[in-house]
Order: structure tokens, then sequence, then C-alpha cells
């Protein structure tokens, strides 16, 4: 049996209408998407990182919740490595994509919260691969930062001039 596609999931489910759930009606779920933009947009600003986000993140999202908000920001948005992980829950370019925390995609067919999840995962389509990007520099700056200091305090040269 052929794996089921994201593709697969939005046209088995009708539509792409927000729809009311127990826990949270569509105009909950406009504004959680509205905000989820804004912060990819943002380049992942802390700033933009709303409560309504965060908390949408660790109720259906299969997220763990860090202690807080801003445990759950250091853990995610503060090590390019992380960002690459946190990016990948959304990222349907190698098919449905799984809970960083769990491995499993319960939380993308979830009957109350699909339409949201899948929403995420369209709108973060448009930003990952530059978010990505950068994460990835930003990781190899830190990761060249920590080996330069580590020779230098074992007292090592590299060739070229580097201490």
């Amino acid at each position: 049996m052929k794996p089921q596609t994201l593709n697969d999931l939005v046209q088995s489910r009708g539509p792409g209408l927000l729809h009311d759930s127990r826990f949270m009606p569509a105009a909950e779920k406009s504004k959680v998407l509205e905000q989820w933009e804004r912060f990819l947009k943002s380049g992942l600003d802390k700033e933009r990182f709303t409560k309504l986000l965060y908390h949408h993140l660790i109720q259906h999202c299969s997220f763990i919740a860090h202690f807080d908000i801003h445990g759950f920001y250091a853990t995610y948005f503060e090590s390019g490595d992380d960002t690459v992980r946190f990016l990948s829950q959304f990222d349907t370019r190698g098919g449905m994509p799984k809970s960083v925390e769990y491995g499993t995609n319960g939380w993308l067919t979830d009957e109350d919260y699909y339409d949201v999840n899948i929403e995420m995962c369209r709108i973060a389509s448009r930003h990952i691969p530059g978010l990505e990007l950068k994460a990835k520099n930003d990781q190899r700056h830190a990761d060249m930062a920590k080996a330069e200091a580590l020779l230098k305090k074992h007292g090592v040269d590299l060739p070229g001039g580097a201490k």
C-alpha cells in the first residue's frame, strides 16, 4: 500500500476551510495562522513568537512545552541545528511530516486540528528553504567560533594564520 501523502489527506477531508472544533473555534485557528506567518516572515524573531502560537504548538502539534514559552524558544530557535529540526515538522518536501518529538503524524491527522496544521505546513513551505539556509549558516558560524576557541585554548595554530 502506498503511503498517504499530505495531498491525499487534504483530498480525503474536503475543502481547505477551517472548522470549529471543541476546544478551538475557526476564528482562533485563523489567528494562529496569521501569527504563524508573521513569525516565519520575521525570520523567527522572538518578539513574534506569541503565547497563542506557543500554546497551539504544545497542545495541538505534538511539541512538549519545554517548561514555558522561553524554554521552548531557546530549545528550537537559538541553535541552527535545532531550528532545522523544528522546521522539519512542517516540511512536506519529503512527504507527510512527522512530529519531531514523537515521530508520528497524529498531530497532522487529528480530526479537530488537521485543518489548521495542514495550513501551517502550506504556509511554512514558502518560508522553510530560506529559514533553513539561514539556520544552517548560523550553525556553521557558531561551530567555527567554538572550534577556534578550543584551538586557541590548547595553543593550536592552523595553517593560514588562525590561532
